[in-house]
């Protein structure tokens, strides 16, 4: 089974994200998630930008960089949303993570890989935060450098899989699971 860093999205360590991670548990997987924001939630859209955008994105990614530093080589990145960003980030930074989930969000490809990723990403095929032109513009800069990349839409809004929002599509999620079971099953 897998060593896993789950990253939470601008909302906090949300319950979505601990039973993520639980599921993940259940399936024999190793997680962790580190808390970014020392134990604040947000409960709206705007709060959780305010939340981020207090922190920073330096800190964000310093507090993410010393939550892996133990991080055993061949560990799996994975996040939501903004955790997503920082698992890109971390990734380009360190030759250790070399496979990536990612939920609900992307980030700029990297000039080169460090290692030969794997990296499977689900998105709401209209989201505004992650348009498809570009997350297919992004898949096919990943996959010119040597990355093996799988990239799915769903139904429902950014955060299609948290049952605790708006956004939240039930059969997207559960397709979502399905399709995360199998990527780390590989």
């Amino acid at each position: 089974m897998s060593d896993i860093f789950l990253f939470h999205s601008a909302y906090g360590l949300r319950p979505a994200v601990r039973a993520a991670a639980g599921r993940l548990r259940g399936l024999g997987h190793r997680v962790e998630t580190p808390d970014l924001y020392g134990g604040q939630v947000a409960g709206t859209l705007q709060e959780a930008l305010a939340l981020r955008d207090r922190v920073g994105r330096d800190q964000l990614l310093s507090l993410a960089q010393v939550g892996v530093a133990s991080a055993p080589p061949g560990t799996v990145l994975a996040g939501y949303s903004m955790g997503a960003s920082l698992a890109l980030r971390l990734a380009t930074q360190d030759a250790r993570f070399s496979r990536l989930l990612l939920f609900h969000g992307l980030a700029e490809p990297p000039a080169a890989l460090p290692a030969r990723w794997q990296v499977q990403a689900h998105l709401a095929a209209d989201d505004p935060w992650e348009p498809r032109a570009g997350a297919l513009a992004w898949r096919t800069a990943l996959e010119a450098m040597g990355a093996q990349v799988e990239l799915h839409f769903y139904r429902g809004g950014h955060l299609f899989t948290d049952p605790d929002l708006p956004d939240h599509e039930p059969a997207a999620a559960a397709e979502a699971w399905a399709r995360t079971e199998r990527f780390l099953a590989s």
